[in-house]
């Protein structure tokens, strides 16, 4: 088994609480260093995942470390010069979301990428959430998705991300959109929006009708002003549908003619630990099989920037 030597850059909570965790668990893969600006956040990580080599400088721990992959775990503000100058170098970068702040700087990465034959990922988690995967391979066994939904909503009217610099669609519902994405097929026909601004100067709410080429139409629901956190999505083919919630208490249920089944999100994951139930472990297993065997991840840039894509499709495509 060939092991697969990876740098960390970011020692954050997402890094810690789900991350790190996940890569820690595979046998096929060697943390070699982490960098983080604050020293007693980088010892405190590098302690609690046994990583011996810590740097202050990335370009410093690339070099030192020469590392096959790299998980770039920073703000979005600060993302694009450590990935493109991970990619120029040839090394495989794991970011999370949103992969930038603009359709611009994701489409620089997957071009650097391409150019540098690097494999890479964005970690879009509901793509990778055991729950999601079995019932979408449930429904598909009936046919392609001829209805999906997916639906974002949080109690956050005035969310405010990075000071202003990046807004909520782009931010943060971007984990809806992908998902839709991923529901509908991939590639997107046609689309009509309904934005709105509830009790907030910004916009915090984004409704939308998307055609995507396989025929099948999608709906994405996103409200920030509305009574709090709910993650939910159905998947419809002929003959049968199934509505999902993923969260880590959460369940699916299916209806077809023969009758309803349930699946819940921790029978589907064979754990009740979030970082294995919502997906983050399956996105780095993934990666690291991608690497192993030389193809490009599902989320690589490439395909991420066709969710930025959508995102502006979105803005532009509001009704009056």
């Amino acid at each position: 088994m060939n092991k697969i030597n990876i740098a960390l850059i970011g020692a954050g909570g997402m890094a810690n609480g789900v991350h790190y965790p996940s890569l820690a668990e595979f046998e096929d893969v060697n943390l070699v260093g982490l960098c983080d600006l604050i020293p007693a956040k980088l010892q405190a990580t590098a302690a609690r995942f046994h990583i011996e080599n810590t740097f202050t400088d990335y370009k410093q721990m690339l070099e030192k470390t020469s590392p096959d992959a790299v998980y770039v775990l920073m703000p979005p503000q600060h993302l694009f010069e450590p990935v493109i100058h991970c990619l120029s170098q040839g090394h495989h970068v794991f970011i999370e979301k949103p992969p930038g702040l603009t359709l611009h700087q994701v489409q620089e990465m997957a071009l650097a990428a391409e150019r540098n034959g690097c494999k890479t990922m964005v970690g879009f988690n509901r793509r990778f959430i055991p729950l999601m995967r079995q019932v979408k391979a449930i429904v598909e066994e009936n046919g392609s998705i001829i209805q999906c939904m997916s639906t974002f909503h949080k109690n956050s009217p005035a969310a405010l991300y990075y000071d202003g610099i990046i807004d909520v669609l782009t931010c943060d519902a971007i984990h809806a959109v992908d998902a839709l994405r991923w529901l509908g097929g991939g590639n997107v026909k046609a689309v009509a929006s309904d934005i709105n601004s509830f009790d907030s100067d910004r916009e915090n709410s984004f409704n939308a009708i998307v055609k995507f080429d396989s025929g099948a139409s999608g709906y994405l629901c996103t409200n920030w002003a509305v009574g709090g956190r709910i993650h939910i999505f159905e998947m419809h083919a002929l003959g049968i549908s199934a509505y999902i919630n993923p969260e880590v208490d959460g369940r699916a249920v299916i209806h077809t003619s023969e009758g309803v089944q349930e699946l819940t999100t921790v029978e589907a994951a064979g754990t009740d630990a979030n970082y294995k139930a919502y997906g983050f472990y399956g996105e780095s297993r993934h990666f690291v099989d991608c690497i192993q065997g030389a193809r490009q991840p599902d989320t690589c840039f490439a395909d991420a920037v066709k969710t930025m894509a959508l995102v502006e499709q979105i803005y532009r495509s509001r009704m009056n």
